[in-house]
């Protein structure tokens, strides 16, 4: 497994990490590879919508209230006909799933990750 470039403590201080809830999901068929479309409620800083590549592990169900971690200040990212708003975050199993990085306890919307 091969490590990226080092970075400075100044290029991390500009990913602004936020958590967030799920509040819908929806199946994006336009997608290129299986995919949801997320609605993220951020807390003050408000919905964010997101496209995301986690149908191996997740139900659209069991996402529903599920609290992530997700990068919020990238510019916008046209995937087919939407535009995603933020990156949520997860880690990549060995065949390519995603498990979503999620907070251990319960933490207010929008509170970010340091």
């Amino acid at each position: 497994m091969d490590i990226k470039p080092e970075i400075s403590w100044a290029d991390f201080e500009k990913i602004d990490m936020r958590s967030g809830t799920i509040v819908s999901v929806s199946d994006f068929p336009k997608a290129r590879n299986p995919s949801y479309i997320l609605e993220i409620d951020f807390g003050e800083l408000g919905i964010k919508s997101s496209s995301a590549q986690i149908t191996d592990l997740y139900s659209k169900k069991e996402l529903i209230g599920k609290q992530i971690v997700a990068i919020v200040n990238f510019p916008k990212k046209q995937i087919a006909n939407f535009f995603s708003e933020c990156l949520v975050l997860g880690v990549y199993g060995e065949n390519k799933e995603v498990t979503l990085l999620s907070p251990s306890l319960a933490v207010k919307n929008g509170f970010q990750v340091g």
